[in-house]
């Protein structure tokens, strides 16, 4: 846990980057996000449209911006994404360009926390981001919390494993791995990102 002098302190010592967290679903990238916004608040995390539904507990601008199918087609066609993509099959989820712009023009750090496809977009876009794949400890590790966190059923926990299976192939894509076995080590490993510059290995 960090106090609010601390974090302040932590959070000007950080460079202006844009660093990308992408991993499997149910890795805890969520999570590790809402420990960088609690903790650091200086670091300005992207927040995604989706067409999804709101699952409980989830707050309109906060943890998404949820807008219907017409309003997301409405942003494609007006290039209003960073990117965008199709997700499990199912609903579709987008990084609003204009925001992610806006805060790399005052020199702010930029964390986008986004899935695969997001991230291979961003990566042609902005070749400059630093790309973070958060991974589970194993398999089964990453199974038990999709199981656990109850928000699916049992076709789409399914569909979800099968796309993290795909999704955990893809590491070898990233320059940096971090093993989330614990948020609170993984956020501070994140941070120490933002500092310390680029590099490619496994955290």
């Amino acid at each position: 846990m960090t106090d609010a002098s601390s974090a302040g302190a932590a959070s000007r010592a950080v460079p202006s980057r844009l660093v990308v967290l992408a991993g499997p679903t149910a890795v805890g990238k969520g999570t590790v996000a809402q420990c960088i916004r609690r903790d650091h608040p200086d670091i300005w995390i992207s927040v995604s449209a989706t067409t999804r539904a709101p699952r409980p507990g989830e707050i309109d601008g906060v943890h998404y911006h949820f807008v219907s199918d017409e309003e997301f087609d409405r942003l494609v066609e007006h290039d209003g994404f960073l990117e965008w993509a199709v997700v499990h099959q199912a609903a579709r989820y987008g990084t609003p360009r204009a925001a992610v712009e806006e805060q790399l023009r005052e020199g702010r750090p930029a964390l986008l926390e986004i899935d695969l496809q997001g991230a291979r977009q961003v990566r042609e876009r902005l070749p400059e981001a630093l790309m973070v794949f958060l991974a589970p400890p194993s398999f089964e590790e990453l199974e038990r919390r999709l199981l656990g966190r109850g928000t699916e059923d049992a076709a789409e926990r399914a569909r979800r494993l099968e796309t993290a299976r795909a999704e955990l192939a893809a590491e070898a894509e990233f320059d940096i791995t971090i093993v989330n076995t614990d948020v609170e080590s993984a956020c501070q490993e994140l941070v120490e990102l933002f500092r310390s510059g680029s590099a490619r290995g496994r955290l």
